[in-house]
């Protein structure tokens, strides 16, 4: 019998873990099952919340491997456990969703993509930035040559909601969250990049503390290089009031999409698109969650072996290439080469 949803592990109930937890509630595709939460905290505010939401709560992760009525996990964890939660999740054989970064090194993701392959498990990664309707468009119009020969891509998302977290919290750190500005917002835009133009050859990048007392940086600016000769300017910054854009310029015109709102908490996108004859339209694109598209699309593809996951493991693989690649170039001020 074809099974019509799936039920689910969220491993880590911080943040995102809560935040993810609740945008699914009412999903026809996904049911969080269960939480896994070590922090003795936190997960007194899992059992809390079980009590409205439904799900029963854990600390041991072996826990979620050992539920037989487990199809997959969602990893909401530091990054530097990524890598040896998916392999263990797909030895038992549990699909993964994993929020980014998938890895903090190219090796650690090609050891996690390969064990997702050889135990034939389903991989899916937290860019839900490829989900927004706004975006979608672009990726369309980009694809049917409406612009032309790509030249450059500026983006921004900037935020300062770190500003709230306490010293010690793990996403300060530069040990877990190596280049801050980085793995906390920049990544998504790195990941809208190649999915416009490929995977990355090299990269300049700066990362600075400026404004606050972060060890890991608050202020990136980033030149990512592609094959073709075209370059994504990219800036994250840590320590301003929420700014989010992404305009990709071609030979026949250009589209700027503007976020009104954090994605978080989306309240549409402002988006213009300027034609090959320098007429410029403007159009307002309305709020809907993105991450539990990106979920669910993830379900989907669990649920219909003819739904395609349209983030591809070549795509995850080229994304963390680059991740390392501007972590190296941020501290050696150089230009860095990107492996693949």
């Amino acid at each position: 019998m074809q099974k019509h949803q799936i039920q689910v592990a969220v491993i880590g109930y911080g943040w995102w873990g809560q935040t993810i937890t609740k945008i699914l509630q009412d999903s026809p595709l996904i049911d969080v099952a269960l939480v896994v939460e070590v922090s003795a905290a936190v997960k007194i505010k899992a059992q809390e919340d079980a009590k409205t939401l439904g799900f029963r709560v854990e600390e041991d992760f072996q826990a979620a491997l050992q539920d037989a009525q487990i199809d997959a996990l969602i990893l909401c964890t530091p990054h530097l456990e990524h890598s040896h939660q998916i392999i263990a999740g797909a030895k038992a054989q549990k699909h993964i969703f994993c929020e980014k970064p998938l890895c903090l090194s190219f090796t650690d993701a090609q050891k996690s993509i390969q064990a997702c392959i050889d135990h034939k498990v389903a991989l899916g990664i937290g860019h839900e930035r490829r989900f927004e309707q706004a975006m979608l468009m672009l990726s369309e119009r980009v694809r049917n040559g409406d612009l032309g020969t790509l030249l450059q891509i500026e983006a921004n998302f900037s935020q300062n909601k770190f500003l709230n977290l306490p010293p010690d919290n793990w996403r300060l750190s530069k040990e877990f969250a190596p280049c801050g500005p980085l793995s906390a917002t920049g990544i998504h835009l790195v990941d809208l990049a190649i999915s416009l133009l490929g995977p990355a050859s090299s990269v300049y990048a700066r990362l600075n503390t400026l404004a606050t007392s972060f060890s890991n940086g608050d202020t990136l600016a980033i030149s990512l290089n592609f094959p073709s000769g075209a370059t994504a300017l990219i800036s994250a910054i840590l320590a301003t009031p929420f700014d989010g854009r992404f305009c990709v310029y071609g030979s026949k015109g250009w589209i700027e999409i503007r976020d009104r709102t954090h994605p978080e908490h989306p309240t549409g996108w402002d988006v213009s698109h300027c034609n090959e004859k320098g007429e410029i339209s403007k159009t307002f694109y309305a709020p809907a969650s993105s991450v539990r598209s990106n979920l669910e699309s993830f379900a989907k593809s669990i649920l219909d072996p003819q739904h395609r996951y349209p983030v591809s493991l070549d795509e995850m693989r080229a994304n963390v290439a680059a991740l390392e690649a501007i972590m190296e170039s941020a501290s050696s001020q150089q230009i860095v080469t990107i492996k693949h």
